[in-house]
């Protein structure tokens, strides 16, 4: 009986509580790709932005040139009206008058003077006469009083003077000067100057007949100031000595700046 009642063991599972379990902690994303997605939102907003402002230019562009056309049909303008337009645009008069020449000034022109020698050169205190208006003589804005230039308009001028002497003497005294005589002051200063004393050394064979000639040649030049009626001249010790002529002897002045 007992055998024969004998049943099946059961099977059991035995549950170990104390086993050892080690939890693997997930793997966190670098910062790269944590900011690939906030990268690409503001990349679409912007594309985003920019495609809407271009339908908005587009729709004002429309509007104008149909508010354009509109008008050019209602008031048809002729080639000749289309040019007057573009002028006054770039800043022409709205005026079809033909611009009239203004009548000729003495102000149109800046003041200047060339004054060539003289066979008469001999002034009174050495100041060298020339000619005015012969030749190749001429003056702008400028007057001449006995060897003078009168300047009459206020400035910064160029002035120049040659001489040439002949200097066939023992012993002879050049000197040139430009002279420049103020109202505010009572005496003439002296702008520019040139000296040379010639003397031939003893038992030197000099050219002294009235045939011999030993040239000497002397050029000043510089830039002044000059107000109205200031007077510009030249003076030449032993002015007797020089080359009558224009290519030999000359002055002049041309203003350069106001």
């Amino acid at each position: 009986m007992a055998e024969g009642n004998v049943g099946v063991c059961p099977q059991v599972f035995v549950v170990d509580s104390h086993s050892n379990f080690t939890s693997v902690p997930a793997k966190k994303k670098p910062w790269w790709a944590r900011g690939q997605k906030f990268l690409l939102l503001l990349v679409g907003l912007t594309v985003l932005g920019l495609v809407v402002q271009g339908f908005f230019i587009y729709n004002l562009y429309k509007k104008t040139e149909t508010f354009s056309m509109h008008q050019n049909m209602s008031n048809p303008k002729t080639p000749g009206q289309q040019i007057g337009t573009i002028l006054s645009q770039v800043g022409s008069k709205e005026s079809n008058e033909i611009p009239i020449q203004q009548p000729y000034s003495k102000f149109n022109r800046s003041p200047f003077a060339h004054l060539i020698g003289s066979n008469s050169p001999i002034g009174e205190d050495k100041v060298v006469q020339w000619l005015h208006t012969a030749g190749e003589s001429i003056t702008s804005n400028m007057s001449y009083d006995k060897g003078r230039l009168l300047v009459e308009i206020e400035g910064y001028y160029y002035l120049y003077s040659k001489v040439q002497v002949n200097a066939a003497q023992e012993c002879l005294l050049i000197q040139h000067k430009v002279m420049h005589k103020m109202n505010a002051y009572g005496h003439p200063i002296e702008l520019m100057k040139s000296k040379r004393f010639r003397c031939w050394p003893p038992n030197t064979p000099s050219p002294k007949t009235s045939d011999s000639e030993d040239v000497w040649n002397s050029f000043l030049a510089g830039i002044f100031h000059l107000h109205a009626g200031d007077y510009i001249y030249v003076t030449l010790e032993n002015v007797e000595k020089t080359h009558s002529g224009p290519a030999y002897n000359f002055m002049g002045a041309f203003m350069i700046s106001t």
